[in-house]
């Protein structure tokens, strides 16, 4: 089947899901108003993703970037690289390999791996455990994937897409390993297009009880400006 065949199959959802939406003009000051030194510990430009790092979390807070349409679908390479630790982060705030096994939370991507494998050097860039969080495996694996299924085909429909992805953290987090790594409450994500006045905004929590039976994208939607 061509790509275009199942990009027209998977149309159908969109047109559900547009009723009762939160929209708006988003522009390029967005991602800075998220990822800047106020936010963030330590700032990580990989180039094809932007990640904001929190030395006291051991995680991520937030991770941009953008999506070109022409990629998302053209390359898909099956072979995975493994997870490493990111060496700009000083050694004691990393999170490493081991603080997840045996946690009951997934190594979670956060800019997902789907996006990055237009090539081997892009798909490398999103194995870094900066962007990786415990995730629920039932929401990583069967309802999160959803929003990130849907970002890719609106590259596809648009032509390109910014997407920003917050984690949400309580006051007092769970922790996991060796090296006490912070589990979310939750996490969003924005997906806009500003040359076509184009906004999504999802919500997901992050719950070992999450039932994926019967979960629908909708049921995600949020009002954008919920989000901080």
């Amino acid at each position: 089947m061509s790509i275009g065949k199942k990009i027209r199959k998977r149309t159908t959802p969109i047109i559900i899901i547009t009723i009762g939406i939160f929209s708006g003009t988003a522009t390029a000051t967005e991602i800075g108003s998220f990822i800047n030194n106020r936010n963030c510990d330590q700032i990580i430009d990989k180039g094809s993703l932007k990640i904001c790092y929190d030395y006291n979390l051991k995680a991520a807070r937030y991770v941009s970037y953008t999506l070109k349409g022409d990629l998302v679908n053209a390359v898909n390479i099956k072979k995975r690289p493994r997870f490493y630790e990111e060496k700009r982060i000083p050694k004691k705030y990393r999170a490493t390999h081991s603080d997840y096994t045996h946690s009951g939370y997934d190594r979670g991507h956060i800019k997902s791996d789907a996006d990055c494998d237009s090539s081997s050097k892009s798909l490398k860039k999103c194995y870094s455990l900066a962007n990786i969080i415990p995730q629920a495996p039932a929401v990583n694996r069967r309802t999160w994937i959803k929003a990130e299924k849907y970002e890719r085909l609106i590259a596809t429909k648009l032509g390109s897409v910014t997407v920003i992805n917050g984690v949400t953290y309580p006051s007092q987090p769970k922790r996991i390993g060796r090296n006490g790594i912070a589990v979310s409450s939750g996490f969003w994500k924005i997906i806009y297009n500003d040359q076509q006045d184009f906004k999504r905004c999802f919500y997901y929590k992050n719950d070992l009880d999450a039932k994926s039976k019967g979960d629908k994208l909708r049921n995600h939607l949020v009002d954008c400006l919920s989000l901080n």
